[in-house]
């Protein structure tokens, strides 16, 4: 939670050094009720070690928060946070550790997005449009328990990893009658025969009794997909999450 704070008050430090007369904030959160699929593997000749999911549907919270100024040249700020948790099975050998019988794994995913936007429309024919680049700031933490590590049996094995993966950005938004919203965006990068992407669609509904401060309540739907081989084709991620979320907006 100290980080997600501190994400949060640097982004807006950010936008006020920028302009201290922002146009727009918006700020949000919930539920993502994501179901997790795939696999992660580690195959070194005739060695090989899987861990498959087997968690049928998980609770992750999610973050965001969005500014944007008048200045044309300098780009707006959206920053995002979510985590996710996933459980599986382990079996075979992999690089550190070997799992002699299936034994039980878990695989957390928490991710700070840092995108920088730039505005396209502005609610142009009821019609906004962003493209920026987002920065997805992604901790990794993989735990397997009762394994044999360096031939010491029972054992709990436990490893993280912090990535930072670039990729495109898009969002569109349509402003309907009755105070709706319709929104999609996307965030996309393929590389080397690897790919990953994050897309949500949502429909949103604002309450103007509030002038200045508008609560708004938001429902879509997610999918993040990770389909990863390493440089030396020993390790490959193909795990995706998606479902339903619903959350709570503020719109000043």
């Amino acid at each position: 939670m100290k980080k997600i704070l501190t994400t949060l008050v640097c982004g807006t430090m950010l936008a006020t050094v920028a302009s201290a007369d922002m146009a727009k904030f918006e700020m949000g959160g919930g539920v993502w009720n994501q179901t997790p699929e795939g696999f992660l593997s580690y195959t070194d000749g005739a060695t090989t070690g899987k861990y498959t999911s087997n968690k049928k549907e998980d609770g992750s919270a999610y973050l965001w928060m969005l500014i944007k100024h008048p200045i044309p040249i300098v780009p707006n700020l959206r920053l995002e946070y979510t985590n996710i948790e996933d459980k599986g099975v382990v079996t075979g050998t992999f690089k550190d550790f070997d799992a002699p019988t299936s034994t039980t794994g878990s695989l957390e995913l928490t991710q700070y997005d840092v995108i920088p936007y730039y505005n396209i429309l502005d609610n142009t024919m009821w019609t906004t449009l962003d493209i920026g680049i987002d920065l997805k700031v992604q901790e990794t933490n993989y735990q397997a328990k009762g394994v044999t590590i360096d031939g010491v049996i029972n054992q709990n094995y436990d490893d993280s990893e912090t990535v930072v993966i670039p990729m495109v950005y898009a969002r569109v938004r349509v402003e309907l009658p009755l105070n709706i919203g319709v929104e999609a965006d996307g965030k996309y990068v393929t590389y080397d025969g690897s790919t990953i992407y994050d897309m949500r669609a949502k429909v949103d509904y604002t309450f103007d009794f509030v002038p200045i401060v508008q609560p708004a309540i938001e429902v879509g739907y997610r999918v993040q997909k990770f389909d990863i081989t390493s440089s030396d084709d020993k390790t490959k991620m193909d795990m995706e999450f998606s479902g339903v979320y619903a959350g709570l907006m503020l719109r000043f």
